[in-house]
């Protein structure tokens, strides 16, 4: 058989018309003298007594708890013999001081679902809330990308209002706590009928929701707590950044709620399209046109990088069109991976269109002592 708990007022030695300033001071004259740390040699004791000290002081400093006490004592009117229609409002707040999981066992007995969740979850929504996440999409060139940037970019986005500092209370005013709801925003309802009790739980109308009241909004946000601004921000893009990746701006998203961290922005990366250098993987490539006679007797040329510099490469004699080279170490940085990729070309070799006579005989006299003859015209199969 559980313990039968002690009345509220004996615990703290006050009658039933004690003032809340002589509920306080009772309080605290207990609890100063039950605390554990002042009573190292009965501790387990003291902590017993303060903890019955708490609870007692919790439900008679609340005038609505301590309404609903002077009316139906520790079991409320959901207690057997309970009068009244067989609803009660109650919070989460209503059981501070106890056990969750415990409690959540004792209405399960009863009930058939535990409370203890319910609980904790409108804790949680009434708690911290981090700010919304916001997206912007930029578009890089392609030495952007490759060298690696600084932008400057522009977003709207909800901001902390500087005259309420977030509240939404107008300067000189606070925000209350509501008292019908007692900060959870939900009102919960036990209904007894012939299966049984059973509860509902629905969003409390006088706050909203909110578990608060702003009785003078702010003038300036108009009790929203935000104002909507154009904010610049510098994005810094790191060198070797590609296509559709994301950079993360920590902190830069939309302001919190009820004293949560802000959101997060995230950059996603466009690039343009190059009329000369494409990108696989790390690596860069593109086309390098060299003449016939290049081709032909080899060659030292110049390559230019996506860096802007030129680097010199030995084309070998007897190059032929769609060879391809490569230069170590001048594509993309990859951060992730801490190395280079590489600079690929593929070298075209331009036939000569227009030659003066010449030339012509020069070309001709060359076949010849390659023993080669020029082309000579036949008809085709179709005529």
């Amino acid at each position: 058989m559980a313990e039968q708990k002690r009345d509220y007022y004996e615990v703290l030695g006050v009658n039933k018309n004690a003032t809340d300033e002589e509920i306080k001071k009772a309080y605290r004259k207990l609890a100063k003298k039950y605390h554990p740390d002042a009573n190292p040699d009965n501790k387990k004791e003291a902590e017993a007594k303060f903890k019955e000290v708490n609870e007692a002081y919790e439900n008679l400093s609340d005038p609505q708890k301590r309404r609903m006490y002077d009316q139906f004592g520790h079991n409320g009117p959901q207690g057997f013999g309970g009068g009244g229609n067989g609803y009660y409002s109650y919070t989460s707040s209503d059981f501070d001081g106890f056990d969750m999981g415990d409690l959540g066992d004792i209405f399960s007995s009863f009930f058939g679902g535990g409370f203890g969740g319910s609980s904790r979850t409108s804790r949680q929504r009434n708690g911290p809330i981090k700010g919304a996440d916001l997206r912007y999409n930029l578009e890089l060139t392609f030495e952007e990308a490759y060298l690696g940037v600084q932008k400057e970019i522009s977003i709207s986005r909800d901001e902390v209002c500087s005259d309420c500092k977030g509240t939404g209370a107008k300067n000189g005013t606070k925000v209350e706590t509501c008292p019908i709801c007692g900060g959870t925003g939900q009102i919960k309802q036990i209904q007894t009928t012939i299966l049984g009790q059973m509860q509902t739980t629905r969003t409390c109308t006088n706050c909203h929701g909110e578990g608060k009241i702003i009785k003078e909004p702010c003038e300036k946000c108009r009790g929203k707590g935000t104002i909507r601004k154009q904010a610049r921000i510098i994005v810094r893009i790191p060198a070797g950044i590609d296509d559709n990746q994301t950079v993360v701006l920590r902190g830069e998203g939309a302001p919190g709620q009820k004293g949560g961290p802000k959101g997060d922005l995230y950059i996603t990366i466009h690039l343009k399209r190059h009329s000369i250098y494409t990108r696989k993987d790390d690596n860069v490539y593109c086309d390098i046109p060299i003449t016939f006679t290049q081709a032909t007797l080899g060659a030292d040329i110049e390559v230019p990088l996506v860096d802007g510099r030129k680097e010199k490469y030995k084309i070998p004699e007897g190059t032929q069109t769609g060879t391809k080279f490569r230069i170590r170490g001048k594509g993309f940085k990859n951060a992730n991976r801490n190395y280079e990729g590489d600079f690929i070309f593929t070298v075209i070799v331009q036939t000569p269109k227009r030659l003066t006579k010449e030339q012509r005989d020069l070309l001709v006299e060359l076949a010849k002592t390659m023993n080669e003859q020029p082309p000579i015209k036949k008809k085709g199969i179709f005529g």
